[in-house]
């Protein structure tokens, strides 16, 4: 455990129905620390993976979170155990794929964690339902603002949904 850390989480799904599955998620990361913020839902067309996947709806939670960074990662990969998640091949269809992004300021590389998230700045469907829940939070490294990364990167293939996550 720790001192309350603002913790900023990507969540995306194309498989089953993937409003719920990311709703659904949500929920689930009560478990993680007190949920503060939910992005809107956004559309996207699959980056990489197998030709012929449906369109991705991806989103993001702001919590707080008293867990390690490593402990919210757990916590992370088990949600997307329960929810049915099979990790196949890399940029495959999936039920769920949750994503810590952001850690406070923390700069961090591990085996198996690294903070930012190192793809995360260039990403429109990361960054755009990031700007919702936290457009001033700079990258610790390069001090970029998500609405200065997104403003840079662009929404290009990024729609917003209409109606919000329940």
């Amino acid at each position: 455990m720790t001192a309350p850390v603002d913790a900023l989480i990507a969540l995306g799904a194309n498989l089953g129905d993937p409003r719920a599955n990311l709703a659904w998620a949500v929920r689930e990361l009560a478990g993680v620390g007190v949920v503060t913020g939910v992005s809107r839902v956004y559309r996207t067309a699959p980056v990489g993976g197998p030709p012929g996947q449906p369109d991705y709806l991806n989103a993001a939670a702001r919590l707080r979170t008293t867990l390690t960074p490593h402990d919210v990662l757990a916590a992370l990969l088990d949600i997307e155990r329960r929810s049915g998640r099979e990790r196949r091949e890399r940029w495959g269809p999936r039920v769920l794929d949750l994503d810590l992004i952001a850690y406070g300021d923390l700069s961090l590389d591990t085996d198996d964690l690294t903070l930012p998230h190192p793809r995360a700045w260039t990403r429109a469907f990361v960054l755009a339902p990031l700007h919702d829940v936290a457009p001033d939070y700079a990258h610790p490294g390069t001090g970029e603002r998500v609405r200065d990364a997104l403003a840079r990167v662009g929404l290009h293939g990024v729609h917003a949904e209409r109606d919000p996550l329940r």
